[in-house]
């Protein structure tokens, strides 16, 4: 019978549903590749694009990759129709997109749907990120494309309320004050189920720090129950289904180094929306190297932010952070994981992880109507000093199924080490955060988890020739062999003198550049 087929399982995943035809079937079905055909058993359907081989797949066979087997239910040599099938209508409102014109709801919606049921190829997706980078989005869509996210996946419903949230919109490195917010806020009674990321261009995620001391990847029932008995959790959002549009996005976002303004608001506050906040905390780093370079697109996220959170019914908050150097000195999942540790312990830190800390944590003791307007800092410094956030890391940590009896001596770093010394005499007068994240990935973070570095001389501190500036750590000799020669060409810590141009009496003005 034409369009019949025998299923041939592949183990291969190009991030997109696909079926391999031998070319005669494809001919004698009239497809031919990025085509779409729906594979057909006993009532179930898979929708998927079409590629051709003469090397997989013999005539009459049609190959299917195992997680699209798995949809369905299919097993090598099963029977299915395959017959083809048109275009989504959601890919015209992709090109609606392009051409600047409005999208309605139900548009927004069916594109969003598309994505999540593997509906829409890679060129796509593709065609969707960067669409909305050149035609943004107003507020009215960005509510619609929020909601949609949240409707396709999962939604964590507590008996606990109310509930908190913070997220960072990032770019600058050593970030790991979620180690310390979080426990400060729910020991002071709140509850905050805290999902974060893994690293995609940065140096580390927040779980792939808090990776180093427990479990992150937790379903939605064990996060629940977690966020209810502890008050908090310091999960990876990829482990629960919570707005899984956002990463097929950002699959195709990452190789063009493209962040769609609006696809941020949407993502972030998909996710919060998705774990049920009532209150969150929105922290922008502030910096010219970090995702909001200056303070007009700072003000602009501010005000958009919170009229968003108007509309999906949370009150939001945002502080805009200083974001001109790493915050702390450790930059890499175990060394980070180590100093957020060193923090709580009441061990010297750099006073920028407390500052930072404790100023986030202080805001939602506020919001939470714990601590007095103005006294929500003083509150978290306490909760730091009676011991009592680092009780409450530690529970957390149990609840995860890490070990609570960790301290930060006992956090492994990579064995191997290698100091970069300065070749000059002044002082730190700029330190440049994307140098330092190609330095620890060269080292091998995040994958290795004791791999990254710990920075000796900060903005301002004074140098001598030979003064280490940084120590490199890695798990490979390797890795640290290249992370050193990467340090050396790309110098990320930038040292001057206080004389920063002579200028003698004889020198004619148009020579003074300095001046």
């Amino acid at each position: 019978m034409r369009g019949t087929f025998r299923i041939k399982l592949i183990d291969i995943n190009p991030g997109e549903d696909t079926v391999l035809l031998n070319p005669i079937d494809a001919e004698e079905l009239g497809v031919r590749a990025l085509n779409r055909v729906r594979v057909l058993k006993q009532g179930q359907a898979l929708t998927a694009l079409v590629e051709t081989s003469d090397t997989f797949v013999c005539p009459g066979e049609v190959g299917i990759l195992k997680r699209a087997g798995h949809v369905i239910d299919l097993k090598d040599g099963d029977e299915v129709r395959v017959v083809p099938t048109g275009t989504p209508a959601s890919v015209e409102y992709i090109k609606k997109k392009m051409k600047g014109e409005e999208l309605s709801g139900d548009e927004i919606r069916a594109i969003v749907k598309d994505m999540v049921d593997h509906k829409l190829s890679n060129v796509e997706l593709t065609a969707y990120v960067v669409a909305n980078h050149i035609q943004e989005m107003n507020l009215r869509e960005i509510r619609d494309l929020t909601m949609a996210m949240v409707e396709t996946g999962e939604v964590i419903k507590f008996d606990r309320k109310p509930v908190f949230d913070f997220h960072s919109i990032g770019g600058c490195p050593g970030n790991k004050v979620t180690l310390l917010v979080v426990p400060i806020v729910a020991a002071a009674g709140l509850m905050i189920p805290k999902t974060c990321s893994r690293a995609i261009s940065s140096a580390c995620g927040t779980a792939d720090i808090m990776e180093v001391l427990a479990n992150v990847s937790l379903s939605t029932s064990q996060l629940k129950h977690i966020a209810e008995e502890v008050g908090g959790t310091i999960a990876w959002g990829g482990g629960v289904n919570i707005a899984p549009a956002d990463d097929l996005i950002i699959r195709v976002e990452y190789p063009l180094s493209i962040d769609p303004y609006s696809q941020v608001m949407a993502s972030v506050m998909a996710k919060k929306k998705a774990v049920s906040a009532d209150y969150f905390l929105l922290d922008i780093p502030l910096g010219p190297e970090t995702k909001v370079k200056d303070e007009a697109l700072a003000k602009r996220y501010t005000r958009d932010f919170i009229a968003l959170g108007e509309q999906v019914g949370i009150k939001v908050a945002v502080a805009v952070t200083f974001g001109g150097q790493p915050v702390g000195r450790a930059i890499g999942p175990a060394l980070e994981a180590r100093e957020a540790l060193m923090a709580l312990e009441g061990k010297e830190v750099s006073s920028s992880i407390i500052e930072k800390s404790t100023g986030l944590a202080g805001i939602l003791l506020e919001m939470g109507g714990v601590a007095p307007q103005g006294g929500g800092k003083n509150k978290a410094l306490e909760l730091i000093k009676r011991g009592l956030a680092l009780k409450k890391l530690k529970e957390i940590i149990q609840a995860q199924g890490g070990d609570p009896e960790i301290t930060s001596e006992k956090v492994k770093i990579g064995e191997h080490s290698m100091n970069i010394l300065s070749r000059e005499h002044g002082y730190a007068s700029a330190l440049h955060n994307k140098a330092f994240v190609k330095i620890a990935r060269a080292s091998g973070a995040p994958h290795d988890k004791g791999a990254g570095m710990v920075i000796h001389r900060k903005i301002g501190a004074a140098v001598e020739v030979g003064d280490p500036l940084m120590t490199i750590y890695a798990d490979h000799k390797g890795k640290l062999e290249d992370a050193w020669k990467l340090a050396q060409e790309l110098r990320p810590i930038e040292i001057k003198g206080m004389i920063l141009e002579h200028v003698r009496p004889d020198m004619p003005l148009g020579n003074w550049s300095a001046l």
